[in-house]
């Protein structure tokens, strides 16, 4: 079946660093666009970052701490986050499309 697993969250002092995880089975990867979105309590759900075979795209707020790769062979997408603020406390999920599937999430928490 095709699914997608989250990894890497936990609690982290502000200004610390997590790397996110996400492995996919069951997808044809290489060919996908993968996504990290996050949704923090009484909000919506907003795009952190995106890899395609063109490139990556990271919402503004993110820009210059956070890094989106990936690993075909591993079937693997990952977010390294650093310099985490309190305001990046969220669920961060996992987005594969095609076939427009999204993992559990994983919790990150920024706090003293």
């Amino acid at each position: 079946q095709m699914q997608l697993v989250e990894s890497g969250g936990g609690l982290v002092q502000p200004g610390g660093s997590l790397k996110l995880s996400c492995t996919a089975s069951g997808i044809f990867f290489s060919l996908t666009t993968m996504g990290w979105y996050r949704q923090a309590p009484g909000k919506q759900r907003e795009l952190v970052a995106t890899i395609t075979s063109s490139g990556t795209n990271y919402q503004n707020s993110v820009k210059g701490r956070f890094t989106i790769s990936r690993d075909n062979a591993k079937r693997s997408v990952y977010l390294q986050m650093n310099s985490l603020k309190a305001e990046d406390s969220a669920v961060y999920y996992c987005y594969i499309n095609p076939p427009g599937l999204w993992g559990k999430g994983t919790l990150v928490t920024v706090s003293s």
